[in-house]
C-alpha cells in the first residue's frame, strides 16, 4: 500500500507505486485512503454551494430575507455582494498560500476557514422575514469560507496524487459532489415542498433548518481530510513573525515572478482558464435567470438544476476516462465545443423541453472542464509551492466570476436582447479554446519535476548540515 514517506521526500511518481490488480476504485481513482479523503471534501463543500449558492438560498433571500425590498434592489445588493465577497478573496488568495506554504499550515488554514463557513452558515436558521441585512453578512461570510478553502484544497492534490493520478482524481472529486449535493437537494425540495410531513409549520421553517443541514453536512464530510492526509513540509523555519512575514512576502514576490519566467506554461494555462472559465461561470450564474426572462415554469428550472448534477456524475467520470485517452488539454477543449453548442441551444431556446435539453449538454461538460483544469494546472506546477501557486489560480478563477457577468449585462444593455447576449458568451470559449492549444503541457510539466528535485536536494543539504552541526 502506497505511504506517504519523510518529509523530505515528495509524492512518488506513479512507477514506484507496487503493482495492484486494477479494481473499481483504482479505475475511477480513488485506491488509496488520502485520495477519497480528498475527494470526499467536494462531497461536503459541494452542499454549500448548490444548496446555499445556487439553489435555495437564493430564492429564501429574494421572497423572504429581502421581501420589504423592491425586487430589482435586492438583487442587485445581492449581486454586489457576491462580487466584492469573491473579489476579496482573489485578492487574498495568493498571501493566504504563501503563508501556508511557508509556515506549513494548509490544512489548519483549511480548517479555520471551514470552521467560518459552517458557523455562518448554520446561524442562516436565525434569517427572518425582512432580515435582508444580516442574510447578506452571513451568506458574504460563507461565501468568502468556502472560496478560500478551495485555495488550500486544491493546493492539497499534486501532494496526494501523481501527474499520472490526478486527473482521475480530480474528476472523481466532482464526480462526487455532484452525487451528493443532488441527493441532499432533492430531499431538502421535497421537505420544503411538504414541510409538516416532517414536523416543520411551514415552508419557511423547513428552509432555514435546512441550512442548518448544510453546516453539519460540510463539517462532518470534511473530517477525513484533516485525519487522512498529512501537512506536507513547509518551506522554511523562520525564527520570528517578522521573518516569517519578510520570507513569506519574498517567496510570493518570487512566486510571481517564476510564473513570467519560470513557469511560462503554467501561466498560459491560467490566461485561457480566465477567458473560458468566464463563459463557464456565466452560464452557471445566468442560465436559470435567462429561463426566468423567458417565463419558464420554476418547477421545470429547478428540475433541471437537479438534472444537471445527475448527468454530471457519470460524465465527470467519463472525462477523466478520456483523459487518459486522448490527453487532458484535449479533453477540455472538446469540453469547450460542446459549450459553444450549449451558447447556441440557449440562443434558440423558447420551452422547457429545450432547457432540458441545454441542462444536459451543460451537466455532460460542467464537471469535466473544470476538473481537468484543476489538474492541468496541479500537473504542471511544483508541489512545495503548490498553495502559492493555487493562490494565483483562485486569481484567475475568481475574477472570471466577476467578469463574466458583467459582460453579460454589458451585451444586454448594447444589444437589447438577453438572446444575444447569450450567443456572445461563444467567445469566451472560442478565444480561451485557442489559448489553450498554446499550452505546451510536457514542457510545464518538466519545468515543475526540475523544480521539485532542487527543493529536494536543497532540503537534503540542509539536513545534512543540521546533523552535522
Amino acid at each position: 500500500m502506497w505511504k506517504h514517506r519523510h518529509a523530505v521526500t515528495l509524492t512518488p511518481d506513479a512507477r514506484m507505486v507496487p503493482f495492484v490488480k486494477p479494481g473499481f476504485l483504482e479505475r475511477i481513482g480513488l485506491h488509496r485512503p488520502e485520495l477519497r479523503a480528498w475527494a470526499l471534501y467536494d462531497w461536503a463543500n459541494s452542499a454549500f454551494v448548490l444548496l446555499v449558492i445556487t439553489a435555495v438560498f437564493p430564492i429564501y433571500y429574494q421572497t423572504v430575507a429581502a421581501a420589504p425590498l423592491d425586487p430589482n434592489h435586492a438583487t442587485e445588493i445581492f449581486a454586489r455582494v457576491t462580487g466584492v465577497t469573491l473579489a476579496i478573496v482573489a485578492i487574498a488568495s495568493p498571501v493566504m498560500g504563501a503563508f501556508a506554504d511557508t509556515l506549513g499550515i494548509r490544512k489548519l488554514l483549511l480548517g479555520v476557514f471551514l470552521g467560518l463557513g459552517v458557523i455562518s452558515t448554520g446561524s442562516m436558521f436565525f434569517i427572518h422575514k425582512g432580515d435582508w441585512t444580516l442574510a447578506l453578512i452571513l451568506f458574504a461570510a460563507g461565501n468568502f469560507s468556502i472560496a478560500a478553502t478551495f485555495v488550500f484544497y486544491d493546493a492539497l492534490l499534486p501532494h496526494i496524487a501523481s501527474r499520472e493520478e490526478m486527473d482521475k482524481v480530480s474528476t472523481a472529486g466532482y464526480a462526487i459532489g455532484y452525487l451528493g449535493s443532488g441527493l441532499l437537494l432533492i430531499v431538502t425540495l421535497a421537505v420544503i415542498q411538504m414541510p409538516d410531513v416532517v414536523g416543520f409549520p411551514d415552508a419557511g421553517a423547513a428552509t432555514r433548518a435546512s441550512f442548518i443541514v448544510v453546516a453539519v453536512w460540510w463539517g462532518i464530510f470534511s473530517v477525513p481530510l484533516f485525519t487522512r492526509i498529512k501537512e506536507p513540509a513547509r518551506l522554511a523555519v523562520s525564527p520570528s513573525v517578522r521573518e516569517t512575514t519578510r520570507h513569506t512576502v519574498m517567496n510570493l514576490l518570487q512566486t510571481f515572478r517564476e510564473l513570467r519566467t519560470k513557469y511560462k506554461q503554467a501561466l498560459r494555462m491560467l490566461v485561457a482558464l480566465f477567458v473560458y472559465n468566464d463563459g463557464i461561470g456565466t452560464i452557471i450564474r445566468m442560465a436559470t435567470i435567462f429561463a426566468a426572462s423567458i417565463e419558464l415554469p420554476q418547477q421545470d428550472i429547478i428540475m433541471a438544476v437537479i438534472l444537471v448534477q445527475f448527468v454530471g456524475i457519470p460524465a465527470t467520470f467519463l472525462f477523466g476516462w478520456l483523459a487518459g485517452k486522448i490527453g487532458t488539454k484535449n479533453s477540455i477543449l472538446l469540453g469547450l465545443g460542446i459549450y459553444c453548442v450549449i451558447t447556441l441551444v440557449g440562443y434558440v431556446m423558447t420551452s422547457a423541453l429545450e432547457f432540458y435539453v441545454l441542462a444536459i449538454l451543460v451537466g455532460l461538460v460542467q464537471g469535466g472542464t473544470q476538473a481537468l483544469s484543476r489538474s492541468l494546472f496541479a500537473g504542471m506546477i511544483p508541489r512545495h509551492k503548490s498553495t502559492e501557486f493555487f493562490g494565483f489560480f483562485s486569481v484567475f478563477e475568481k475574477f472570471a466570476g466577476i467578469f463574466g457577468p458583467l459582460i453579460f449585462s454589458m451585451m444586454i444593455l448594447m444589444t437589447g436582447s438577453t438572446r444575444d447576449a447569450v450567443l456572445s458568451i461563444a467567445l469566451f470559449f472560442v478565444v480561451g479554446g485557442i489559448l489553450l492549444t498554446k499550452v505546451r503541457i510536457e514542457e510545464g510539466q518538466e519545468a515543475a519535476r526540475v523544480a521539485e528535485e532542487e527543493f529536494s536536494r536543497r532540503l537534503e543539504a540542509s539536513a545534512a548540515r543540521e546533523g552535522y552541526a
